[in-house]
């Protein structure tokens, strides 16, 4: 079954950040809370863990882009 990932909140008053790298790519399997990627806030990079488990099928943003808490960041199969 394909599931779409969503960036989640990662501060209280954190609305969008900027994606620094992917830690996984199309291809891989990602565990639950296994790291998926890095992003940068204006305060802090933070590691952002996977809240499901498969193979990563797609990953919709490229390192730089802003990603606001909501949107889809990439697709998985179970």
């Amino acid at each position: 079954m394909k599931m779409t990932i969503k960036m989640p909140r990662v501060g209280d008053t954190v609305d969008s950040v900027y994606l620094v790298s992917w830690h996984k790519q199309p291809g891989d399997t990602v565990a639950v809370g296994e790291s998926l990627m890095e992003v940068e806030t204006d305060k802090a990079n933070v590691e952002v863990p996977s809240p499901v488990a498969g193979k990563i099928v797609e990953l919709l943003f490229k390192d730089g882009d802003e990603i606001k808490t909501g949107d889809p960041i990439a697709t998985c199969e179970s």
